[in-house]
């Protein structure tokens, strides 16, 4: 796995070339910041207390969010990764450019395993992952990183229109 680089959002012009490297602009990588972070305080976390906000860009410029969501049976509890995803299908949205989660913990945290695989479900192996810790400084890396190797709806054939097809 490559190594996790870790940059104060706040430093302009690292933002500016992660920006240009991953295909996004500037307002799209602050707005990812903001809406990830926002997304947080709408957790419901009270076993573990470990907030994570997410937010997925479409290529057509919209936010989505998500939070985790805990249940006293844990493994029923959904991460905000997969919330986000949930919602943003269900409401017609395809065509993602980029995926930011924020957490409070420093260095930022990546998505876990089953999440990196949902991601994989709906986006190309090339969309960046922007991961933003408690102090805004954030890690970037591409799904392909992430989750090399991977399995997804290709090897069993269906269209990859999921990945592809753009609503709003």
């Amino acid at each position: 796995m490559p190594k996790q680089v870790i940059t104060p959002s706040s430093d302009s012009s690292a933002v500016s070339n992660s920006c240009a490297e991953y295909g996004l602009t500037t307002e799209e990588f602050h707005a990812l910041r903001e809406k990830a972070t926002q997304a947080k305080s709408t957790a419901y976390c009270p076993y573990s207390n470990f907030h994570v906000g997410a937010v997925l860009l479409t290529q057509s410029g919209a936010y989505i969010s998500g939070a985790n969501v805990e249940n006293a049976s844990y493994p029923v509890t959904t991460c905000a990764e997969r919330v986000a995803f949930g919602k943003a299908i269900t409401e017609g949205h395809r065509g993602f450019k980029a995926v930011a989660v924020a957490t409070d913990i420093s260095p930022p945290a990546s998505p876990c395993g089953m999440c990196r695989q949902c991601i994989r479900e709906f986006c190309d192996l090339s969309t960046p992952i922007i991961m933003f810790d408690g102090e805004q400084k954030y890690s970037i890396m591409r799904l392909e990183q992430l989750l090399p190797l991977s399995f997804g709806p290709e090897a069993l054939g269906v269209p990859s229109q999921l990945q592809s097809s753009s609503s709003s």
